[in-house]
């Protein structure tokens, strides 16, 4: 017999605001992050209050959560305000903060869960212990972990644990990149990233030789784990995460119906697992991830080191190959291949050069494709489509609607009639009212007609499964009368559910559970000094300032990561030491120049800046 505990399972979309949260929710989200007013690291993504406050109201209809980033890194200025936020936002029902900067946790927090962000760094198990034994509610794990350093800590721990699953990948560890900051300060920890690993680099040996040029050596492809699903479930991931707080509504709606599909089919068949909000969504499109915005897909580090990780030739959208030029002419070009183009489409090609360029298609005739500009288009060619006019269309005029169902039953008693209504989450309302009857001429006709009139909840949130009539006699109802008993009926049930699906209280109490490390530098990403009393208070004796704060950057670590050039040059030096030679490597372009290192022991690759 199996007695191991039903765990939840819960789907976390991004809202980059009221409109996609809603978007993200009508489409099968458990949970939605979303910026406040400030402080939420995503600079062009943040939210008024009332729109906060209308995103958390309709989210709780369905008993999903809604999460408040306010994970900037803030200075002694700024922490009053990023507090009073934290005490607005909970008073709107908020159901959790998600922070980076320690600082916070020594203000007075209102009552509210606490996520550790992927920004906190949670790449290993006396992190998240400590996180943990902290009071977090839940922990974002590094997006580098593999499922078996992911089984690691959850044998360990049981703080529930998140993990992102779709979306744009930083080359860095999270919270350790000051790559951005070293060139123009603008920081990525306080929502500024100017995304220089997006640039174009050239990389060369200690001779000058060119091992690349101009390249995007640093862009990595988009992460996808479709298929990886089951095996975050079996090493213990809770909240499945999908990064995207910049994305549009299309993007948004797309990628969320795609993984609702995916993670219902898991939980339908499985009997350890349950959904972690109510209600159930059908797209009226067939969901497609490759049709949104991507780089291309990566399952990155999940099952091991790879080479296909990075989108070396162009960090945009590519899109789906549809096929090849076999004919060029004036205004025209003929294309083989079966995909049907349509007018406004957008498609893309690399140029000679090698850059992704594109075009708006006018007009089809068959295979024949006409444009304004036929600049650069080549015979044997491949061709790429990056906007898909017919999907993009019926995603965002679809008619998606995310309903809950409900048993319905008309009584009638010595007070008038009851009309009463019980959801699949087992809450039920009922009112009592008198209404005028006649006797029905039609009593078979008469009944449909209640039936018909009851079960109308439209675009409600709700969906009749069942409808009951008891009745001590054949009665005739006006059409109004019932009209108005279920509107009635339906705002009072809606109201319960508001009720019912408050946000929980939580309440971290300060503790002295020592700090994995006594000595941090300036990764430790501190720049006030309430963090610094964190710190002090969990056996940390010396501390360095943060990047932002610090005197001397020239000799300071901007990035570290696991995506290795000499690796996806196949030139690993654990596997080919006589690639030493070659070193040190200078990583460059027209404005930069960076020093290369290589800590082979943890498989990692750093970044410094060159003198």
């Amino acid at each position: 017999m199996n007695t191991a505990p039903v765990r939840t399972i819960e789907l976390l979309s991004p809202a980059k605001n009221l409109e996609c949260g809603k978007a993200a929710i009508d489409h099968g989200a458990d949970a939605v992050y979303i910026g406040g007013p400030g402080f939420g690291a995503r600079k062009n993504a943040g939210n008024s209050l009332d729109d906060i406050e209308q995103l958390i109201s309709y989210a709780h209809l369905f008993g999903v959560k809604v999460y408040i980033a306010l994970n900037t890194l803030l200075f002694d200025n700024e922490l009053q305000a990023a507090n009073e936020l934290a005490h607005q936002v909970y008073q709107l029902g908020a159901d959790a903060l998600i922070i980076q900067d320690m600082g916070l946790l020594e203000t007075d927090l209102p009552p509210i869960p606490i996520h550790a962000s992927t920004q906190t760094d949670n790449r290993s198990l006396d992190k998240v212990k400590f996180l943990e034994n902290v009071g977090f509610d839940q922990i974002v794990l590094a997006r580098e972990l593999s499922i078996n350093e992911i089984d690691t800590i959850r044998q360990a721990t049981t703080v529930p644990l998140e993990y992102f699953i779709h979306g744009a990948l930083c080359v860095c560890y999270s919270g350790q990149c000051y790559m951005s900051a070293a060139i123009n300060k603008r920081s990525a920890n306080r929502g500024e990233c100017a995304q220089p690993c997006r640039l174009k680099y050239s990389l060369k040996t200690r001779n000058g030789e060119e091992l690349y040029h101009d390249k995007h050596l640093l862009s990595l492809k988009d992460l996808n784990l479709s298929g990886h699903l089951e095996q975050l479930v079996d090493a213990g991931i809770s909240s499945f995460k999908i990064e995207g707080r910049l994305k549009d509504k299309d993007y948004v709606a797309n990628v969320t119906a795609h993984y609702r599909q995916l993670l219902d089919e898991i939980i339908t068949r499985r009997n350890d697992v349950v959904r972690a909000s109510s209600g159930t969504s059908a797209a009226s499109y067939t969901p497609e991830v490759g049709k949104s915005f991507n780089r291309g897909f990566t399952s990155y580090f999940i099952n091991g080191r790879s080479t296909g990780i990075w989108s070396i030739d162009s960090p945009k959208n590519r899109g789906e190959q549809i096929g090849k030029v076999i004919q060029v002419g004036k205004d025209h070009f003929t294309i083989a291949g079966n995909t049907p183009i349509h007018n406004g489409d957008g498609l893309s090609f690399y140029t000679k050069k090698k850059e992704l360029t594109g075009l708006k298609v006018n007009r089809t005739e068959g295979n024949k494709i006409y444009t304004n500009s036929m600049k650069d288009i080549r015979q044997g060619m491949n061709l790429f489509r990056n906007f898909d006019k017919a999907f993009t269309d019926s995603v965002n005029n679809n008619t998606t609607q995310r309903k809950i169902k409900a048993n319905i039953l008309l009584s009638e008693n010595d007070n008038g009639f009851t009309l009463s209504i019980k959801d699949t989450d087992g809450l039920a309302s009922s009112i009592t009212r008198s209404l005028d009857t006649q006797t029905a001429n039609n009593p078979e006709r008469a009944l449909e007609q209640i039936q018909t009139q009851i079960a109308k909840l439209g675009t409600t949130i709700f969906e009749a499964d069942n409808v009951h009539i008891n009745l001590k006699s054949n009665w005739f109802f006006k059409a109004k009368d019932l009209n108005g008993l279920r509107r009635e009926l339906i705002e009072c049930h809606l109201q319960k559910r508001q009720a019912h699906f408050k946000a929980k209280e939580r309440v971290i109490h300060p503790n002295s559970v020592p700090f994995p490390k006594s000595e941090l530098n300036f990764t430790a990403n501190i720049i006030n000094q309430k963090a610094q009393q964190f710190y002090a208070r969990h056996g940390v004796t010396s501390s360095d300032w943060g990047f932002e704060k610090l005197a001397n950057t020239s000799n300071a670590e901007l990035m570290r990561t696991r995506h290795c050039l000499l690796y996806m040059n196949n030139q690993c030096l654990k596997e080919h030491p006589e690639a030493r030679r070659l070193l040190p490597l200078t990583l460059y372009n027209d404005k930069d120049s960076y020093l290369l290192e290589f800590d082979c022991k943890n498989c990692e690759m750093i970044i410094k800046k060159a003198k």
